[in-house]
């Protein structure tokens, strides 16, 4: 059994600086896209077994790339996990509709961090 795939999708340099870094270390294998297109195509590619997506992208938001992936036979096994700087009273509840099956908030507890998104896994 090899290592599992995470796929990033976050557009925001420093975010994903931090996220790659706290990775470094794990088990894990990372593959990132900046924006929701190149991340669905992404997903299509390596079919990873989580993806971590910003909900606020440039062009198509984190939300409507969940719902393509959720309607997608292919991929819509996938567990996503929304990533939120914007943690508003229903912003969660906005997520699972969309279809994520879990919600982080930013700025991302790295303390706690890998443990939290080994739980999704």
């Amino acid at each position: 059994m090899g290592n599992k795939t995470i796929l990033v999708i976050e557009d925001d340099e420093i975010n994903l600086k931090l996220v790659k870094a706290l990775f470094k270390f794990s088990e894990y294998n990372i593959v990132e896209a900046g924006d929701a297109e190149a991340g669905i195509q992404l997903a299509r590619e390596c079919r990873p077994e989580l993806i971590l997506m910003d909900v606020q992208l440039p062009g198509m938001d984190g939300m409507q790339a969940t719902r393509i992936i959720k309607e997608d036979p292919a991929l819509k096994d996938i567990t996503v996990v929304a990533l939120s700087s914007h943690a508003m009273v229903g912003d969660e509840e906005k997520a699972k509709e969309a279809g994520c099956d879990g919600y982080m908030t930013k700025p991302i507890d790295t303390r706690n961090f890998i443990t939290t998104v080994a739980q999704y896994l």
